[in-house]
């Protein structure tokens, strides 16, 4: 089967969640009928010239389907970009100094900062929210307030349901920009990336997949063991590289919160620890901070650290070299077939010999994001003595 092939038939499987419908109204103006992701219509009179970001986060997004300048829609966002990724905001800074300089931070936008009236002054025709803020949408009266200013609401998820949200929320994106091309392009290279680990996993066997614990921005709280994912996010990350999750085991929930005890009981073949430069935000994190702007050094000490924390020590995954940490910023983004790439080669070294994350990282750069790769994105803990 050809991988266009492929591609029509994963995008008709979520034609269902990605209606997008386009008429003309005249020759200036082209109105803009779509369902998001929360399964919301959502239309516009002409397309949209002034976009606010519920997360400055989806600029990884955003970036990755405009062929151009990916801030010349975006007035605003809120400020996550540059307090949780200040590396990738400094990349984005590097490319679009003026663009950047001009972001309006309009705040939490389920916070008592964020202004209806600010959002008025911009003159904004949309605001694009994660799908897992939906309930809280909904009960701040947030979409109601919105939508009686005349500024309409659409929801796009790259975080909650990722995997299975980023073919239709790319789509979503492409039409919203004008980039329907530009998205194409890069929802096949997405889809050929993923399949490069998934047509081998799924021949690998239950038995054969081993037991992982993902910690959820380890070292975020000092201390403090530990956040973990369900079958989503990083969960189902760690299920389609062909491991078995071990917090999907004790609930069917995005966030789940794991027992030190209960994780030394398990004592699973691989730990994953996810972590940022989350240091100039909060600098007593002892997280691996990891991104662009990496020090390996300094990071190797961290990893170790955590790898030595009390009860960890004896983990067969620290014993036998298989503490590993990943950028935390592939859970809200994408990118995240990376992360799945570098997952499948630590749990399956010898299926995956061949395959290159790295490279991979490299070649979507060089292919559809503004500025070059650099720094460290994962690591692992030498074997314990």
């Amino acid at each position: 089967m050809s991988l266009q092939t492929s591609l029509s038939g994963f995008l008709g499987a979520i034609a269902a969640s990605a209606t997008l419908i386009v008429s003309a109204t005249d020759a200036q103006a082209e109105a803009l009928t779509f369902t998001d992701i929360a399964g919301r219509e959502v239309t516009l009179p002409e397309m949209p010239d002034k976009i606010i970001l519920g997360e400055g986060r989806m600029m990884y997004a955003i970036s990755a389907v405009t062929d151009g300048n990916p801030f010349e829609k975006i007035v605003g966002w809120n400020n996550d970009l540059i307090l949780y990724d200040p590396d990738g905001f400094r990349k984005f800074e590097g490319v679009f100094p003026e663009d950047t300089a001009r972001m309006i931070n309009f705040g939490n936008p389920y916070a008592g900062d964020f202004s209806i009236e600010a959002v008025l002054e911009s003159e904004a025709d949309l605001v694009l929210l994660e799908s897992g803020s939906l309930f809280k949408a909904q009960e701040t009266g947030l979409i109601e307030k919105l939508d009686s200013a005349g500024v309409q609401v659409a929801f796009i998820d790259f975080r909650r349901n990722a995997t299975e949200n980023v073919v239709p929320s790319l789509l979503a994106l492409g039409r919203i920009l004008g980039e329907e091309k530009r998205a194409a392009e890069f929802i096949d290279f997405y889809i050929a990336q993923m399949r490069k680990v998934t047509n081998i996993v799924d021949a690998i066997p239950a038995e054969e997949r081993p037991l992982v614990v993902v910690e959820n921005a380890a070292g975020w709280q000092v201390d403090f063991c530990c956040w973990s994912f369900g079958p989503y996010n990083y969960g189902r990350f760690v299920e389609l590289a062909g491991g078995t999750n071990y917090a999907s085991t004790l609930a069917n929930a995005y966030s789940v919160t794991l027992n030190l005890e209960g994780v030394i009981e398990a004592d699973p073949t691989h730990f994953v620890a996810t972590g940022a430069n989350w240091a100039e935000f909060k600098p007593e994190v002892t997280s691996v901070l990891l991104g662009y702007e990496a020090d390996d050094e300094g990071n190797q000490k961290r990893i170790q650290a955590l790898a030595a924390r009390a009860g960890f020590a004896d983990l067969d995954a620290v014993k036998n070299g298989n503490y590993h940490a990943i950028f935390h910023q592939f859970y809200n983004s994408p990118y995240h077939f990376v992360a799945i790439q570098q997952l499948a080669k630590w749990f399956h070294p010898d299926d995956f010999e061949d395959l290159d994350p790295w490279e991979t990282f490299t070649e979507l750069h060089e292919r559809f994001l503004p500025f070059e790769p650099s720094g460290t994105f994962w690591m692992s803990a030498p074997a314990a003595k």
